[in-house]
């Protein structure tokens, strides 16, 4: 897993003429940083790495708010038919995104989001809440009824059991799913490069995709913009990694 990272950071810092000389595996012999440059003026990393952050974090968040509002209907209250709305939730998180992209692309002409970063953000979340749900709902499902009928009993209404008793007991999973949200949504590629046609909307994903296509680009260029890419998501998850691990250590002695 190291060995391809390794790769394009080493190959990254070569000028052009040094890769064609020496290779691929030959180590860099200066700390060059002007493919580095290029690459973030060339692509306007800049401007893809903002809209990369925005559409992350709120798909991250939107997603956790629908996922927990569906789960505790189905977890902890009475819905005829929960089996059958989990299996729908499961099979829209199985679903290929090319049998979906069709009428979601008419239907954000249709209401006027094409080429806007909250359609990719409604489009992604709910797609991602399916899991989201099928997720919390089995946790929920677990939980104590006796501890459920005592908040009841205490005067507790249903948003005041939600956020005072079933969110702060479901702290850890909820954290897993955010990290999970955030790095699947970063990594998105076939949905933002649909709906996303102009330069100034679209994702650092796409601006991968398009040093290996567009502007000449060579092979140091392209381990440049490969290696920008990566970066933030894993400074995101250096930083979430502590949390990441709490919740699933507590999900899995409970």
């Amino acid at each position: 897993m190291l060995f391809p990272f390794a790769l394009i950071t080493n190959n990254s810092f070569k000028t052009e003429t040094e890769y064609y000389a020496n290779g691929p595996y030959s180590l860099f012999k200066s700390l060059n940083l002007d493919t580095l440059k290029k690459v973030w003026n060339l692509m306007d990393y800049s401007i893809k790495l903002r809209n990369s952050i925005v559409i992350s974090m709120s798909v991250a968040l939107l997603a956790i708010v629908i996922s927990l509002s569906t789960a505790f209907a189905l977890g902890i209250g009475k819905v005829k038919g929960k089996s059958f709305f989990i299996m729908f939730f499961l099979l829209a998180f199985v679903l290929p995104q090319e049998v979906l992209v069709f009428p979601l692309y008419h239907l954000s002409k249709l209401v006027g989001l094409y080429n806007t970063r909250l359609s990719v953000i409604i489009i992604i979340s709910v797609l991602y809440s399916s899991f989201g749900t099928y997720f919390l709902s089995s946790i929920f499902s677990a939980f104590s009824r006796e501890l459920i009928e005592a908040a009841e009993i205490d005067g507790c209404n249903k948003l005041q059991l939600l956020f005072r008793i079933i969110v702060p007991l479901s702290m850890p999973s909820l954290s897993i799913l955010f990290v999970f949200f955030f790095i699947w949504s970063w990594n998105e590629f076939f949905i933002p490069l649909v709906f996303l046609v102009s330069n100034d909307n679209q994702t650092i994903t796409i601006a991968m995709a398009m040093a290996q296509g567009q502007h000449g680009a060579t092979l140091t260029l392209q381990s440049a913009a490969a290696l920008l890419g990566v970066i933030p998501c894993i400074i995101f998850f250096v930083l979430f990694q502590r949390t990441l691990t709490k919740g699933i250590t507590l999900g899995s002695i409970k």
